[in-house]
Order: structure tokens, then C-alpha cells, then sequence
């Protein structure tokens, strides 16, 4: 499987606070049946002032760490970044990691705030689409707003967004409402990609088959691979790894 969305780089937000246990993580995740997984930390201004260039050294060290302890895990660099005018800035000027390109689109993994959608989302996601940059809208069946009312989601899928379930949320973890709104968007196929987004080992791991499982006893086995491994695969240009 490959993991699109996760939080091991030690002590740059809120994910591992060591490298021990962000080494225990990557573990953790080979144990799962994940191969590859795009470390997503957190691109908020403000809160987060990560960027690529700040980011790039970071993970290279950890890149090596795995390699020198032998985990069979591929890691590459993307990053979760927060809808704001700051992360607009970011975007305009390169500095910010994205997922891969897929058919001429650049990927970017695209938060949304917790409680709603804000006013202006799809003026902003215009223009991404101008640049060539697809949102890939992540968790988007944690968001207040979608939990209400799922239907508010569409015009982004409409526009050319893809969204990004949390395993997690698909396997009950995240409450009854969450896992029904995920229902929803895998029923309505509006669900693109499902990601771990592990953040610890404890309460947000980096486990991505149980949500693999749930799509697949909901929609067959075969949508379920698309999710965990065609399309990620895509998007990173592993064309072996689909071909496989």
C-alpha cells in the first residue's frame, strides 16, 4: 500500500516529538503492509511555519535514519497545507511540497479548517486550478460542515478537487459521524485516495489497512486497491509499482 498522507517528521509539528518514535512509526507502518509513504507535515502559516525549503533538510535526515536502521520503507516529501491567503503566498512563490503531477496537474494535499468551509474556498481553489495545482482535499468527512451535510462537498468534486479519506474515519475511529459522511463520499464516488494521516502511535496510527478492508467490503476489492495503491501510485509516477 502506499500512505498519501502522514505526520512521522520528528519534532516540526505536530506529529513525533523524537526521532525514536518517528523510526517506531515508519516500523509500524511497514507492519501495516504500507511500501511508501509521503511524510505531510503541516504547511500553516502562523501555527506552522513550515515550507519546502524548510522542510527539505529535515527529511532527508530522517530519509537516512531509516536507511541506516534497514526499515524497507520508501518516504518521499509532500506536505499538508492549510487553506489561507499566507499558504496562497507559499504556493505562488514554489514553496511548498507538493504530492507529484499527475496528467499536468501539479497534487497538493489541501486542508480545510476543522469547523467549516470558509467563505471564499472555491474563488481560492480557482485558482489553483489556473495554475495547474489539484486539490486533493484532505479528510474532508472530519470537517463540521461536511458531517452536516456531506452535499456541501460536491462543488469541490465538481470543480476538479479529489478527496482524501481517513482510514481511520472509514473504520469508526473518528465517531459515528464521520464514518457515515466517509460512507457517504465512497457511495457517492467522490472519494478519491484513503491515507493514514498517523500522527503517533497510540491513537492516530499509521494503519491503513483497516480503512482498506471497510471500502472493501463496501465497494469490492477492486476500488478498494485504487484507493491504497493505483492512485497513489499515480500521482508519486511509480508506473512500475501500478504495473505490478
Amino acid at each position: 500500500m502506499i500512505d498519501l498522507h502522514c505526520h512521522f517528521l520528528p519534532k516540526v509539528d505536530d506529529g513525533p516529538e523524537c526521532v525514536n518514535v518517528a523510526v517506531a512509526m515508519a516500523e509500524a507502518a511497514v507492519a501495516d503492509g504500507i511500501r511508501v509513504s509521503v511524510l505531510t507535515p503541516h504547511v500553516h502559516p502562523r501555527r506552522y511555519d513550515n515550507t519546502r525549503t524548510s522542510l527539505e533538510k529535515i527529511f532527508h535526515a530522517f530519509q537516512h535514519i531509516l536507511a541506516l536502521k534497514h526499515i524497507p520503507l520508501e518516504v518521499r516529501l509532500g506536505g499538508e497545507v492549510r487553506l489561507s491567503p499566507e499558504s496562497l503566498g507559499l504556493i505562488l512563490d514554489d514553496n511548498v511540497p507538493f504530492l507529484g503531477t499527475l496528467s499536468g496537474f501539479r497534487v497538493l494535499l489541501l486542508e480545510f479548517p476543522h469547523q467549516n468551509i470558509p467563505v471564499g474556498s472555491e474563488m481560492f481553489i480557482r485558482k489553483l486550478l489556473d495554475l495547474k495545482i489539484r486539490p486533493l482535499i484532505a479528510h474532508p468527512e472530519r470537517n463540521k460542515s461536511v458531517m452536516q451535510d456531506p452535499e456541501k462537498i460536491r462543488p469541490y468534486v465538481d470543480m476538479g478537487c479529489w478527496l482524501q479519506l481517513t482510514a481511520g474515519s472509514i473504520a469508526g475511529h473518528f465517531g459515528e459521524q464521520a464514518r457515515h459522511t466517509s460512507r457517504y463520499l465512497l457511495e457517492h464516488e467522490w472519494a478519491w485516495i484513503i491515507a493514514s494521516d498517523a500522527h503517533n502511535l497510540e491513537s492516530r496510527p499509521p494503519k491503513l489497512s483497516e480503512g482498506r478492508d471497510a471500502v472493501a467490503a463496501l465497494l469490492g476489492e477492486r476500488m478498494a486497491r485504487r484507493m491504497v495503491h493505483e492512485r497513489p501510485a499515480r500521482i508519486l509516477g511509480l508506473d512500475s509499482v501500478v504495473a505490478a
